[in-house]
């Protein structure tokens, strides 16, 4: 008899929902059983210790003299104080409760795994070698990547002609891409910053050739994301030769292209600064004070969609959305190609909700969300931004847009890839799902009915058909690149 495992697998996920809620109350309640009266006590005072503790890392940030060093001795000395109470008194009972935790979280995920909600993978394309390709490389960038990894001498092995920039000159990088545009180049490519990355792709973006993308800068998270290797860059160099194509989005503040994203605010402020570049910590804690109580700066309202965030203290507008439900993805994108950005905003006033946003699951004072499209305002004639980590004043009002589908990125066939991140632990979706009883509750991908043509006759679903000549996902190439 056939096996239907759609059911035995969707029957494990009910179950395995059932026992990541069992397993996160045994969690929550291990503690108070075992310590009593003493455990509840326990448990408030480390609720109240964590909310001084946001409190005082509010204080650090925006007073000065020795009221700011008692507050960061406060937010250092009391969360120590706290683990080593709880150490001492709840021990036994501390080390089941985590590994209960831990069980509910990992229980959690599979059962929400497959559940809906996940992403298609990029399609890729395979496309014949460049011709003409030009490569524009930063020997400074990455601390001197280019030499240690002799990117040049690889890539004019492969046939690219190399635009090496001048230490310590300026250039024009934009006008140097353009120039190899109209000499004949038929793929553009950068090794350098995500700042350099995102000029030169925009003059790819602008004539519709492919851009290679090079991860000889110092952290490369446009790289990252493109599942590319960033250990080593000449690797990269490899898609020259054996690559395939994807079309990604590309983020515009005002008429500056970013591939990552444009900060606006405190940190936008901050990194204008001067002195930032040899003391980050020192000029940051002596700008912050007056930034974020508002007494310098200006006075931002952000509009994304149907929300307006008014005076926040800082804003990212990025180039498709962050991952914010796993702590170990933050920084990372699940995907370049979604046609949306990315808005992140912070607004706390005072040290109530900086306690807030620690303590509470939703907090108000940060707002996440995405729209194609964002207006920044100010109350003054220009606003200091921060874009792919480059510092600049841009013209006020700042429009921030997406432009979908308008790059056309090259590379290798055989590459890391891109993880796919964990599904976000939704306790109401799990309680649904422990909830349900036979298939009533199955993923719609199991039973998705097929479209009815003309005839009567079912038809596939367009949006799930076979990848045409020269595409296939990228999970296919991301595979071939692990065997």
């Amino acid at each position: 008899m056939a096996v239907d495992w759609s059911e035995r697998g969707y029957h494990a996920q009910r179950w395995a929902a059932r026992g990541a809620l069992a397993a996160a109350a045994a969690a929550i309640t291990t503690p108070l059983v075992y310590g009593g009266l003493r455990g509840l006590l326990l448990l408030v005072c480390g609720v109240a210790g964590l909310a001084l503790s946001a409190a005082a890392v509010w204080w650090t940030l925006t007073l000065r003299g020795p009221l700011r060093w008692v507050s960061a001795l406060i937010a250092v000395c009391v969360p120590a104080a706290l683990l080593t109470l709880f150490a001492v008194t709840l021990f036994w009972a501390l080390l089941v409760s985590v590994g209960l935790w831990g069980l509910a979280v990992w229980s959690g995920r599979y059962a929400l795994r497959g559940a809906g909600g996940g992403h298609a993978p990029m399609r890729e394309r395979r496309l014949p070698p460049p011709r003409k390709p030009v490569l524009i490389m930063n020997p400074r960038s990455g601390g001197g990547k280019v030499g240690r990894f002799r990117l040049r001498e690889k890539a004019e092995r492969l046939g690219a002609r190399v635009v090496l920039l001048e230490p310590g000159k300026q250039h024009d990088v934009t006008g140097l891409a353009r120039a190899a545009v109209a000499d004949g180049a038929d793929l553009l490519g950068a090794a350098g910053g995500d700042g350099t990355q995102a000029l030169v792709a925009a003059v790819a973006a602008e004539h519709d050739i492919p851009f290679l993308v090079i991860s000889a800068g110092t952290r490369n998270h446009f790289a990252l994301d493109l599942g590319l290797d960033r250990g080593n860059p000449a690797a990269c160099l490899d898609a020259l030769t054996d690559g395939v194509e994807l079309r990604v989005d590309l983020g515009f503040a005002g008429e500056q292209p970013f591939v990552n994203n444009a900060s606006f605010g405190a940190y936008a402020a901050i990194v204008q600064s001067p002195a930032y570049r040899d003391d980050k910590i020192g000029t940051s804690l002596d700008m912050l004070p007056e930034l974020l109580t508002g007494q310098q700066g200006p006075r931002l309202v952000v509009h994304a969609g149907d929300t307006t965030l008014t005076a926040p203290q800082a804003v990212l507008v990025s180039n498709n959305p962050y991952r914010t439900g796993d702590p170990f993805g933050l920084g990372r994108r699940e995907r370049l190609d979604s046609a949306a950005l990315g808005v992140l905003g912070v607004k706390l006033e005072g040290a109530v909700g900086a306690a807030a946003l620690l303590l509470n699951p939703e907090p108000s004072g940060l707002t996440i969300l995405t729209a194609p499209e964002v207006l920044i305002e100010a109350d003054r004639e220009e606003i200091e931004a921060g874009v792919d980590g480059e510092a600049m004043v841009l013209p006020a009002p700042v429009r921030c847009r997406i432009a979908p589908g308008a790059l056309r990125v090259r590379v290798p066939r055989r590459r890391p890839g891109v993880t796919a991140g964990p599904p976000r632990l939704d306790w109401r979706r799990l309680r649904k799902l422990a909830a349900t009883v036979g298939r009533t509750a199955a993923p719609s991908r199991l039973h998705r009915p097929h479209a009815v043509g003309p005839s009567g006759s079912a038809r596939p679903d367009p949006r799930h058909a076979e990848p045409g000549p020269g595409e296939r996902n990228e999970s296919a190439g991301s595979s071939s690149a692990h065997q």
